[in-house]
């Protein structure tokens, strides 16, 4: 259940700027929304010193238990000591984007899609990000004459056939330079689609309005939209309203899920989240293990979670809400598809398979073709 926020220094205007200029940043202001324990307390003074910077908007907030240290979102968002701990295999950069980066701002790891990072700004910093190294560090939006190389290289490679357009959050920006950018795209003509990477329908949905709509599906009409809900708290009826106004104006959308320790690692919590976003008309795409970034193994599952809860998964939710397990490996390798083997046993022209019931159930090859 949500609490009802009484803070007046939450009380904000609905405007998503005004969202923006009333975001927590500080001590002082995560002092005043929550009820701090020591190790956040610890963990805001490092973020705030030499780590991932501390932004939460006022709706986001809200959505936190203030007393509750161990609530689901408020873990999302308040940085806490564990931050400080380096554990075996963290990386800094753990999809190795650096080493991939093509031209600056734009990161090829497939023959076929590229990452565009167009912004190092987000509404809220989600204290799992893959990106901590650069997110909040300075620049800002980048502006297209910063983004001329990158979209040289791409009219360069017609074989790149979609870019993911990410960074940062593309929309906690004008709708102006984000239809900028989308033109842009547009006019190469080599691009069968782009995807739209945001948090904004989850920490900033007041953002999501008809104008921003229409200008996306006019600008790039193959725009693919791909947010980030992670637990069903946060389908709340502003979102559910954001995610409408998407759908309605035409623009397909789809959702990655973090699998994030003490939060959402549990089947019943995702099969709400999954379950939630297809009556919302979202696609749940992938449900991503979280990445081995420097600082986060307090909120890393072991591997074998993501299979346990896709097992109990499978045979319980329709085809449409349930989402691929995915590892995004390390280095910038690609990703893998990963879950429980279904695989009972085999032998010559026969596989026997594992149902989600536990029947074991033989499929038979059909003979090879003899001249």
């Amino acid at each position: 259940m949500l609490r009802a926020m009484t803070r007046p220094s939450l009380a904000v205007a609905p405007g998503w700027a005004d969202q923006l200029r009333h975001a927590i940043t500080d001590l002082a202001g995560l002092e005043r929304a929550f009820s701090l324990t020591n190790a956040e307390r610890e963990g805001a003074a490092r973020a705030l010193s030499a780590g991932l910077p501390i932004s939460i908007t006022p709706y986001y907030a809200n959505l936190c238990d203030p007393q509750d240290s161990a609530c689901p979102i408020r873990r999302q968002c308040v940085p806490v000591a564990d931050e400080a701990v380096e554990a075996e295999g963290d990386l800094r950069d753990p999809l190795g984007e650096e080493s991939h980066e093509v031209a600056p701002d734009l990161v090829q790891r497939y023959p076929d899609r590229a990452l565009l990072l167009v912004s190092d700004r987000c509404s809220v910093y989600c204290r799992f990000c893959t990106r901590s190294r650069m997110v909040g560090q300075g620049g800002g939006a980048r502006s297209l004459d910063r983004l001329a190389p990158a979209l040289a290289h791409l009219a360069a490679h017609p074989e790149i056939r979609e870019v993911i357009v990410s960074g940062g959050d593309p929309l906690v920006g004008s709708t102006s330079r984000i239809a900028a950018i989308l033109r842009r795209l547009a006019a190469l003509g080599t691009l069968d689609t782009v995807r739209l990477a945001t948090r904004v329908p989850v920490t900033l949905p007041m953002r999501i309005d008809g104008e921003l709509a229409s200008a996306i599906r006019d600008a790039f009409e193959a725009t693919w939209v791909m947010t980030h809900f992670n637990h069903p708290r946060e389908l709340t009826e502003e979102s559910t309203r954001a995610l409408r106004v998407l759908v309605d104006h035409g623009l397909p959308v789809m959702n990655q899920t973090v699998l994030l320790r003490g939060i959402n690692d549990s089947a019943e919590t995702l099969e709400a989240l999954f379950r939630g976003l297809v009556r919302r008309r979202v696609r749940p795409y992938y449900l991503l293990q979280a990445d081995p970034v420097r600082g986060t193994s307090h909120l890393r599952t072991p591997l074998a979670t993501g299979e346990d809860i896709m097992e109990c998964l499978q045979g319980r939710l329709s085809g449409i809400a349930l989402p691929k397990f995915i590892v995004d490996t390390p280095g910038g390798l690609g990703k893998v598809p990963h879950g429980p083997d279904w695989v009972a046993a085999r032998r010559p022209g026969v596989t026997t398979f594992r149902t989600f019931r536990g029947d074991r159930v033989d499929y038979v090859d059909p003979p090879l073709d003899r001249d």
